[in-house]
């Protein structure tokens, strides 16, 4: 399993509209992406309007090749991406014991 984490600033005033719209792309969109195992959302308690999702994959190529690739990426960044104060920072992540 691969963890995706992403770092999002959220513009100022729109973090409700913001967690409302990544419940609606994930539900919608990322559920029936393949390899898609799980979502999480947070948000920091010391910048309000900073988030952090993780999306657990089977495979690295099932978020880099098989999501980014196809026709759900564009709708789930349609979702969420208006909400972006700035592009995010996005890492995969391996268990290493």
């Amino acid at each position: 399993m691969i963890r995706e984490l992403a770092f999002i600033d959220v513009r100022a005033g729109e973090e409700a509209e913001f967690e409302t719209a990544v419940a609606l792309a994930v539900s919608t969109v990322l559920a029936k992406a393949d390899g898609y195992l799980g979502f999480e959302l947070r948000s920091s308690l010391d910048h309000p309007q900073r988030y952090s999702f993780e999306i657990q994959w089977e495979t690295l190529e099932d978020h880099t090749v098989g999501f980014r690739e196809s026709e759900l990426f564009p709708q789930w960044r349609a979702i969420i991406g208006k909400y972006f104060a700035n592009p995010p920072v996005i890492e995969h992540w391996g268990k290493v014991f």
